[in-house]
This record gives structure tokens, C-alpha cells and sequence, in this order.
């Protein structure tokens, strides 16, 4: 069992950095591939990040250069460090754990606007 809370989200100007943070509980986290996905109003959601157990990254091609994903497996930390933030970035974004299957956090709100 693996439970997932985001925090980190808020309101920024076009051109800022946001960072995301995501805390687990339960002992299967070290072997959790942990992905941000985000879901923009009237939109489906969609993966934006992924961190494997190895820390291997990846990520869609709209945010690489901009977004950054990392995790720190001691503190059961997964990260979104965001730059460069843009308008169509705005969507709640949410924290996903895969263990044999899939875990959710509860989203937080990320708004880019003037």
C-alpha cells in the first residue's frame, strides 16, 4: 500500500518556477516507478514526468528543458522542480506511484497567469 500527498502547487506569473513536492508512505517506495501527470480544465489527463527506481527521467516534449523530476528515496520524496512556467501549463497536478499497481495522490492546483 502507498499513499501519495502533493504539495508545492499556487499561483505564479508567466517565466516562474514552481516546485512540486510529493511525500509516500509504505515500505514499496524505493521500487515505485513515480510519474507527474496533470490534468488541465476539459482536458484528459496526461503523464508530464517519470522517475524509474534507477532515476532514470523522462519526460513529454512540451516540458523537457523546463521541468525536472527527481526523487530522494531516504526521505520517500519525489520532486517537479518547474521553470519557465507557460499559461498551457496550468492544470492540477498530480503524484503517481506504480507498485503492481497504480497509486494516486490528491492533486495540487497549478495556475500560470499574469
Amino acid at each position: 500500500q502507498v499513499q501519495l500527498v502533493e504539495s508545492g502547487g499556487g499561483l505564479v506569473q508567466p517565466g516562474g518556477s514552481l516546485t512540486l513536492s510529493c511525500v509516500a508512505s509504505g515500505r514499496a517506495f524505493n521500487d515505485a516507478h513515480m510519474r507527474w501527470y496533470r490534468q488541465a480544465p476539459g482536458k484528459q489527463r496526461e503523464w508530464v514526468a517519470a522517475i524509474t527506481p534507477a532515476a532514470n527521467t523522462h519526460y513529454i516534449v512540451p516540458v523537457k528543458g523546463r521541468f525536472t523530476i527527481s526523487r530522494d528515496n531516504a526521505k520517500k520524496m519525489v520532486y517537479l522542480q518547474m521553470n519557465d512556467l507557460k499559461p498551457e501549463d496550468t492544470a492540477v497536478y498530480y503524484c503517481n506511484a506504480w507498485v503492481s499497481r497504480d497509486y494516486w495522490g490528491q492533486g495540487t492546483q497549478v495556475t500560470v497567469s499574469s
